[in-house]
């Protein structure tokens, strides 16, 4: 294993050659070198496939090579040769797969037929698609509805959230938790209470007109590399970006566009970053208050001298509330208290204010670095307080820009996946389907886990994702969830969450987006919504990697007809065999967002989506824009770090990596080969715990509830993190989560801060 010291960072800048090689191996790695760069060539154009993996928006001029190296793994992932069939299954049990790697399971390759689980032999067989859908149908038929829960990855379309939720409400349950209550649930809350919408404001072309970029807790340079290029041009017109971030990543020091053969063949890249503050894991509200606190001494200045103002009083008086109290707390609150909570100096955050006392408009980049902690929703609104003291939203080139993960994991929130009522139109699906909705409040992702250890849960539905290996607290919850009566999973590879599993469980492997999809002779397309609120079409171009295959919209309505019944108001076997259907059923439910749904589709660029705060419309309980005075700027007010052997673990995922999956053992960004079990330290904080590097040692929660969370088997790396501040690799750091240890408000798991000690 190789790390890098403190003093030697990674020297080459992001993208480049580097990618390159990265996408040839991965298509090699797969077997798919000759078809893979192919269909490559048809990934996020107007008439080919969007991305399967990060929800970056798609340019109505698109490149050549319209994706990067973190997608290109993604569709080789999906396109590989390697097969799961029923030799598989005949050489392999449960047991025997439990002790692979996460990595191995779904480097096996593709799920090739519908499977269930045999208890006499404890392997998967083979069962037909109408007996699944009639097996699990009689089976949810026979439990309370609200004993079911109905869990959907961001990766489903539009057409399938949509039918998923309804067919969810029809059985009668609000249970429909997702993917973003894992991550920006924060931004959900924080945006709506703030602007009165839960997502950002900005698009592509904004990037066009801003004067300063912002990046809060976000690692573009592998969760979502194709942003580099519009930060890339904006930096080559000048545009200073500052970044905060505990972690020097490499796409947010310099860049190198695999695109420019002129950048490609020369030594040199582009800086990205023109500042670059390394904060302390959970010192991000901090941060920004000492950002707002600088600003507001140079606006008393400017009043003194009799020079025009830095705030922007007129906006700020015209559309907001909650001011004069953000303003006297930051003024009562101490440099001395700030620095010491962010571990960044006054003179450091000063010069960050400044800059943006010089900007017109910008924009304020921000992940799930900010919306996974205890402070998680504080943190979104202590970024749209700084954004409000300055009038940068509402007008071109500024705004907030949450930057989501999953493909489709904003647009399935538009669509009804969620466990709110409120934020469902059910009086709308009532007059249009002729049924009443459930009203009452469903689970969201920890309330579901809490609900399975109590017993109360007995079937997990799971469009996608691997919710076993990515929940918080696994050495909990892996023996409640074998528990379960009922697991159905919609995949198109093995992971962890087949093989925990109830009493009945279900793999039913669909098409990947990247594949062609025939329904009664006809080729079908489907929709996402990226992380601007643009709506996209996608059409698969590759051959699919088994007959045995079916749709997610035909897996949902199989098994809505098996379940609901033939005297349901929807013709499920219509919509299955054509989606033009589906997405006119979604223009009547949401007219204002999805009129003329069909014709609109293939818009260039994508059809945007109303939001009214850009046009400086306030849907908030004030009627305007809110600022909120924090309650604490610590981290985490309920847990004491202050005891000199508890450290912050934040958990980090690799440049080899998208959510749980994991395409190889490797993170060349951070110079760490064939080994995740590793700690990133602080040079310091291993000299002051008498450690050493390379050393193996584990890691225990500090938590006070009498349940011991210890993971063995991590070494140690010296890295370049801030003192008191640990980083380690998601999903294998999640035992040391608690499943209470979340975000107040979003209820997002705080995985970004966990108090531990390291044990010798």
């Amino acid at each position: 294993m190789t790390s890098h010291k403190p003093s030697d960072p990674f020297k080459n800048a992001s993208g480049g050659w580097g990618s390159l090689k990265a996408v040839t191996e991965i298509l090699l790695q797969e077997h798919v070198a000759i078809d893979g760069s192919r269909v490559l060539m048809h990934q996020n154009k107007p008439d080919g496939f969007m991305c399967v993996s990060c929800s970056w928006a798609k340019p109505k001029d698109p490149h050549t090579f319209e994706f990067c190296e973190s997608g290109a793994k993604a569709t080789a992932w999906d396109l590989t040769a390697k097969r799961v069939g029923l030799d598989f299954f005949s050489q392999h049990t449960v047991a025997e797969l439990n002790k692979w790697h996460d990595h191995e399971l779904e480097e096996a390759g593709r799920v090739a037929a519908p499977l269930r689980w045999d208890p006499a032999s404890d392997k998967y067989v083979e069962v037909s698609w109408q007996q699944a859908f009639s097996e699990i149908g009689d089976e949810l038929k026979a439990l309370d509805p609200d004993s079911a829960v109905f869990y959907a990855s961001g990766r489903a379309s539009l057409e399938t959230s949509y039918m998923y939720q309804l067919f969810a409400r029809m059985y009668g349950t609000n249970n429909l938790p997702d993917s973003s209550n894992m991550c920006h649930e924060s931004t959900s809350v924080g945006l709506k209470q703030a602007i009165g919408v839960g997502v950002g404001t900005i698009t592509l072309e904004d990037f066009d007109k801003t004067d300063l970029i912002f990046f809060f807790g976000q690692n573009v340079g592998t969760n979502s590399p194709r942003m580099l290029h519009p930060v890339q041009d904006a930096r080559k017109r000048g545009v200073p970006v500052i970044t905060f971030n505990p972690i020097r990543e490499p796409g947010l020091v310099s860049f190198v566009n695999p695109q420019s053969p002129i950048e490609m063949l020369t030594p040199g890249s582009t800086q990205i970053s023109t500042q670059y503050h390394q904060v302390k894991v959970g010192g991000d509200s901090a941060a920004i208050a000492g950002i707002c606190k600088a600003l507001l001494e140079a606006d008393d200045q400017a009043v003194a001298a009799g020079q025009p103002r830095l705030l922007d009083v007129a906006f700020i008086q015209q559309h907001t509330v909650g001011f004069d109290e953000f303003a006297a707390f930051v003024r009562n609150t101490g440099w001395e208290q700030i620095e010491t909570l962010s571990a960044l100096s006054r003179e450091a955050l000063t010069e960050a204010a400044n800059e943006y006392s010089r900007a017109n408009a910008v924009i304020a980049n921000y992940g799930m670095g900010l919306t996974q902690h205890r402070m998680g929703v504080q943190n979104v609104r202590m970024v749209m307080n700084l954004l409000l003291l300055r009038g940068n939203i509402g007008k071109p080139g500024a705004g907030p820009s949450p930057v989501r993960g999953h493909s489709n994991v904003q647009g399935q929130r538009t669509v009804g996946i969620t466990e709110k009522p409120e934020l469902a139109p059910l009086d709308k699906l009532s007059q249009q389907y002729r049924f009443e909705p459930p009203r009452e409040k469903g689970l969201n992702t920890v309330e579901a886990c809490e609900a399975i250890l109590a017993g109360k849960v007995r079937a997990v539905f799971q469009l996608g994702g691997n919710l076993v290996r990515s929940v918080p607290d696994r050495f909990v919850i892996e023996p409640a969830w074998r528990n379960l009566r009922l697991t159905v999973n919609v995949t198109t590879k093995l992971n962890r969450s087949h093989l925990v599993h109830g009493a009945v469980s279900y793999i039913l492997p669909c098409l990947s987006r990247i594949e062609i999809d025939m329904r009664a002779g006809q080729a079908q397309a489907v929709s996402m919504e990226d992380s601007t609120g643009c709506m996209h079409g996608s059409r698969g171009v590759a051959k699919p990697a088994s007959e045995a295959l079916m749709s997610e919209p035909g897996i949902v309505a199989g098994i809505a007809l098996a379940t609901l019944g033939q005297a349901c108001t929807v013709d499920w076997t219509e919509w299955a065999n054509n989606y033009a259907l589906v997405r006119d059923a979604i223009a009547e439910t949401y007219p204002t967002i999805f009129h003329d749904f069909n014709e609109r589709m293939w818009t260039p660029g994508g059809f945007h989506r109303p939001i009214p705060a850009a046009e400086r419309k306030w849907e908030t309980k004030s009627g305007k824009a809110e600022f909120l005075t924090p309650t604490t700027l610590a981290e985490d007010p309920d847990v004491p770090t202050s005891q000199p052997d508890v450290l912050r673990l934040f958990t980090l995922r690799s440049d080899s990596q998208f959510n749980t999956t994991i395409y190889n053992l490797d993170d060349r960004f951070r110079g760490i080969y064939g080994n995740r079990m590793v700690l990133l330290m602080n040079e310091h904080d291993i000299e002051r715990l008498g450690l050493s590097e390379d050393q193996e040692v584990a890691v225990e929660t500090v938590a006070g509830d009498g349940i011991q969370r210890r993971v063995a088997g991590f070494k140690v790396v010296r890295y370049d993190v801030p003192a008191g501040c640990i980083g380690g690799y998601y999903p294998e750091c999640n035992p040391l989560l608690p499943l209470w240890h979340y975000a107040k408000e979003s209820k997002v798991p705080a995985a970004k801060s966990i108090p531990v000690r390291i044990v010798v």
